[in-house]
């Protein structure tokens, strides 16, 4: 019987856990959700105790179900924070990477202190823990004085599963308090935070394989974050190979041997071990621009209205006439890295119908994954090949508009496990079952590749200046437009 590791991806939503063996077959897995609650505007937070145990029942309905485990090894949502006191109970909700009311700080901070990008490789961004921080410090003194211990969710499902307060390289990669130079706590960062080194997890390595307390008997590797280790859950694990994803949000990595600093500071870098790192951006607005224009521009097309939209976007031309949307709806990431700019139609006409209003809002999408490529490759790094997955990839027309938008074939995985894949495998080479994670390359079939079609391109790239520079033009307009709603 081949050893079977339990792959966890702790995610915004929902815990996963996905048994897999040395061969990347899947053989169980379980899914348990929970509420991203959104009290106030910019507020998105969670019950740290309610999303632990939701991984933990997950993690045990699938040992159970499989008989002997070798390990279990974890994947994380990134950017989180929690305050908690000496008993280390929780003072405040967990704050999620999609949490905003941090964006003054933020822009102090890329104001004052632009070098920090990088040298943390986290951009300087509302949703990075240091930003988080400062706003504590700034707004809630009380709660910043009182705090014993600063964790993220990848540190609180860690001491669940083995009695210690840990965090990963990875997921500590993605904070801003770490320094890519040295590996270590940044200095800077922490007096600006407010905390010492002494308030934070201990520093381990992702390879790293511990005693579990919670399954007995089944050994907890650290893992990493969830960013990461959807590349390599993929396959995307080769120098020029990029993982695109398009979900609710987005996002394009590329796997390098070494960090990487974007003199721009418009692209991340992020580790998954000590000598594997990603370089690349997320998106906030990709599935959800789709569910919006059905709310907003297709009310009545009821509970199939996903495919009709696309259908009807589908009848609009490429370039849909000279209408561009910029995809704002929830605020941006990449490569801009500010929480002000909102959605925008530029170019409408009264010759644009349904059809192009919906069309421009999937170009936005893709348009804006567009520009983390440019940018990826503006800091240095070549694409040789592009991997996508994500809920659009069951729309060949939206498969077809990526490879056109991009200007790159796109490969479709047959089957993977995203994240929880990913973990899987770091915990099969901590526990020796695999000689290398390197294997994930052949373990992952690409099942269709789309080309793209050179009339189309050929459209996009003369528009992909006009969409470049509605950032900088409705730049100005922005907070003003903020403070109207």
């Amino acid at each position: 019987m081949r050893p079977i590791v339990l792959g966890l991806d702790v995610g915004t939503t929902s815990a996963k856990v996905t048994a897999f063996d040395a061969t990347g077959r899947r053989v169980g897995h379980a899914e348990v959700g929970y509420p991203l609650e959104e009290p106030a505007p910019g507020h998105a937070v969670q019950d740290p105790s309610v999303v632990v145990d939701a991984a933990v029942a997950a993690a045990r309905e699938v040992a159970q179900a499989c008989g002997p485990v070798a390990g279990l090894s974890c994947s994380a949502a990134m950017h989180g924070l929690v305050a908690l006191d000496e008993r280390d109970r929780a003072l405040t909700p967990l704050l999620t990477w999609a949490d905003t009311r941090a964006a003054a700080q933020a822009e102090r901070l890329k104001a004052k202190h632009p070098d920090l990008h990088g040298r943390t490789g986290t951009p300087l961004h509302p949703m990075a823990p240091l930003a988080k921080l400062v706003w504590f410090r700034d707004s809630e003194p009380e709660i910043h004085a009182a705090a014993r211990r600063w964790v993220g969710l990848k540190e609180l499902v860690l001491h669940r599963l083995t009695g210690r307060w840990l965090v990963d390289l990875s997921s500590a990669s993605g904070t801003g308090l770490l320094a890519l130079s040295t590996r270590d706590w940044c200095p800077e960062a922490l007096e600006l935070a407010g905390v010492g080194p002494e308030q934070l997890a201990e520093l381990v390595a992702p390879e790293e394989v511990f005693e579990g307390t919670e399954l007995e008997g089944v050994p907890v590797v650290a893992g990493a974050g969830d960013g990461p280790l959807a590349n390599l859950g993929v396959g995307a694990v080769r120098p020029g190979v990029a993982a695109c994803s398009i979900g609710t949000s987005g996002a394009l990595r590329l796997m390098v041997d070494r960090p990487v600093v974007d003199p721009m500071g418009r692209v991340f870098c992020y580790a998954l071990t000590e000598d594997r790192w990603v370089v690349g951006g997320a998106i906030n607005n990709g599935g959800v621009v789709l569910q919006w224009a059905g709310e907003a521009l297709a009310p009545d097309l009821g509970e199939h209205a996903e495919q009709e939209l696309l259908r009807i976007a589908a009848e609009a031309p490429a370039g849909c006439d000279g209408l561009v949307m910029a995809p704002y709806l929830l605020s941006e990431r990449a490569p801009h890295w500010s929480a002000a700019p909102s959605g925008a139609y530029v170019g409408l006409t009264r010759h644009h119908g349904r059809a192009h209003l919906v069309r421009a809002a999937l170009e936005g999408v893709c348009q804006q994954l567009n520009l983390v490529l440019g940018s990826m490759v503006f800091a240095g790094q070549e694409v040789r090949e592009i991997r996508a997955t994500g809920g659009f990839a069951r729309s060949p027309f939206w498969r077809q508009m990526l490879a056109d938008v991009l200007g790159h074939p796109i490969g479709f995985p047959e089957h993977h496990g995203g994240s929880a894949f990913g973990a899987a495998l770091l915990g099969m080479e901590a526990l020796g079952e695999i000689e290398s994670i390197d294997v994930a390359a052949e373990l992952i079939r690409i099942a269709d590749v789309v080309e793209p079609d050179p009339k189309a391109a050929a459209r996009y790239d003369e528009l992909m200046p006009v969409f470049a520079g509605l950032y900088e033009a409705l730049g100005p307009l922005f907070p003003a437009l903020r403070r109207l709603a």
